[in-house]
């Protein structure tokens, strides 16, 4: 573990809340009837849902009743055999240790990864037991398809669907535009709610969408559009500065009135380059403190992989302070870091 090197720096957590240590104690404090008939009337043999699979806002429901945060872990499909095999050998069998309350697996951009998502969400249900959420983008795809996901999500006994607006496809060296469909996610919320029978998730953004160019508020109100029309929870994008979950969370409830859950999404850091990477891509900011203590590491992966595992667990002890509802961890199809942060955090089953 590397606690003494983290409490060397000087700077609480790296500002896991801004104001340095005068806020550390205020830190822990806060620390379409036509479709849905066809849904109806889908046989209920084998793709029905398995006795483990819930629909999440139970899930959430429950928890919140018992006092206890619901923790989900996330994955993307694997690329390659291999992967696939690594997943499902290595890395579901070590999560299942410490019980997640459920999965989600992401969507490629442009729907690349449309069937991949479906059958590694159908086959964690049903080897492992556990409810698992599939990813669905709507840019650059049709509704019949759309719908077409849907009733194969369905009839595979997934009953849980986070819906994204996505990544447009590259095509030509310029982005693809959208057929025929839906432009927007609150769009797409709306149908899947119409559908009937899924338990709808969405994103959230607390430095606001990297493409958002009105300001954080403006962000944050479309967001409230997407609740109004059906999700059940909200999952954040990446952050490292709790300020920014607060914040959010802070301006949807008390301003907008937003009672769903609105859940932290967490990246441990395994990789200095990597996660540069990551935050430039996504819009989030990796603050300085915290960017000069993991290039102080130079060529040291596993003093990176500590220090990260760490890290996100002072995080995320934070933001369970605060109240946040729970934890989803960015596991990037490996299991070391999201157990020890579950096991850290005293949260396995």
């Amino acid at each position: 573990m590397v606690r003494s090197q983290l409490a060397s720096m000087r700077v609480p957590w790296v500002q896991l809340r801004r104001g340095g240590a005068d806020n550390e104690a205020s830190m822990t404090h806060r620390m379409m009837s036509t479709t849905k008939a066809r849904l109806d009337r889908l046989p209920t043999t084998a793709g029905m849902a398995l006795p483990s699979t819930r629909l999440i806002r139970d899930i959430y429901a429950d928890k919140r009743v018992l006092g206890r945060p619901v923790v989900s872990v996330e994955f993307f499909p694997p690329k390659t055999p291999q992967g696939e095999t690594t997943l499902f050998e290595r890395t579901l069998p070590a999560l299942a240790a410490v019980a997640p309350d459920f999965y989600s697996v992401t969507y490629g951009a442009g729907g690349s990864t449309r069937d991949k998502t479906l059958a590694i969400a159908d086959r964690i249900q049903r080897e492992h037991q556990t409810t698992t959420m599939a990813h669905l983008t709507c840019i650059s795809t049709s509704r019949v398809d759309i719908e077409r996901y849907l009733l194969e999500a369905r009839g595979k006994g997934i009953r849980n669907i986070l819906a994204l607006r996505g990544d447009p496809p590259q095509a030509g060296g310029e982005l693809a535009r959208p057929e025929s469909g839906f432009d927007y996610s609150y769009q797409l919320v709306a149908f899947i709610k119409q559908m009937g029978g899924f338990s709808i998730g969405t994103a959230g953004f607390p430095e606001s969408h990297v493409a958002c160019t009105e300001g954080k508020h403006v962000d944050w109100q479309r967001l409230k559009a997407k609740i109004d029309r059906g999700a059940d929870i909200v999952l954040t994008q990446l952050f490292f500065d709790n300020d920014d979950y607060f914040r959010f969370r802070d301006y949807l409830v008390e301003t907008l009135g937003v009672s769903v859950p609105i859940t932290p999404g967490v990246l441990p850091i395994l990789n200095t380059e990597q996660i540069k990477r990551f935050t430039r891509i996504c819009g989030s900011t990796l603050p300085a403190p915290l960017l000069a203590k993991l290039e102080a590491f130079g060529d040291d992966p596993q003093a990176v992989t500590e220090f990260g595992v760490e890290f996100a667990t002072r995080q995320c002890e934070a933001l369970l302070a605060g109240g946040a509802p729970g934890l989803h961890l960015y596991s990037l199809n490996k299991a070391h870091a999201a157990t020890r942060i579950i096991e850290n955090l005293g949260l396995e089953a």
